[in-house]
């Protein structure tokens, strides 16, 4: 008789056991679930990264090497201009100074020529005295009212 008499105690081993195993598989099932959302998660995630690997980041990388080379294109073009700039500044300048030599130029050869025609002035006076002095000369000329 023993089977009978402990068959109470079976029972509640039994129910005691069988509550153990199904808050188990409740944990269990709890645990899967959550794996079965980590995967999801982690799916997502990876579809995420290789969107950023394989898309993204291709797309700001041409974007930046564009924008470089635009910003190099815009320097040679402000070279170039600056090139040009500094050009005509020169020719402005050397042009000046050509004008400004041929002022000074134009300046001492009309001083050289009025120097000339002041000095040819004076030699003609000087010769217009010359020839005049004979006729002035009260020495000798011979004059009844003046004495020396």
């Amino acid at each position: 008789m023993t089977g009978l008499g402990r068959g109470g105690q079976q029972v509640q081993k039994a129910k005691a056991v069988y509550t153990k195993a199904v808050e188990t598989l409740v944990e269990l099932a709890s645990l899967q679930t959550a794996f079965i959302i980590l995967d999801e998660v982690i799916k997502v995630t990876n579809r995420r990264v290789n969107a950023i690997e394989h898309v993204i980041i291709p797309r700001t990388e041409n974007t930046i090497s564009y924008i470089n080379s635009e910003l190099d294109e815009l320097d040679r073009e402000e070279f170039y201009r600056l090139k040009k700039v500094q050009e005509k500044k020169q020719e402005a300048t050397a042009a000046e100074e050509a004008e400004i030599i041929a002022n000074r130029d134009k300046e001492n050869s009309e001083k050289e020529n009025a120097a000339e025609d002041d000095e040819q002035k004076v030699i003609e006076q000087v010769e217009k005295l010359d020839v005049g002095e004979d006729q002035n000369d009260l020495l000798k000329e011979d004059e009844d009212d003046v004495i020396f």
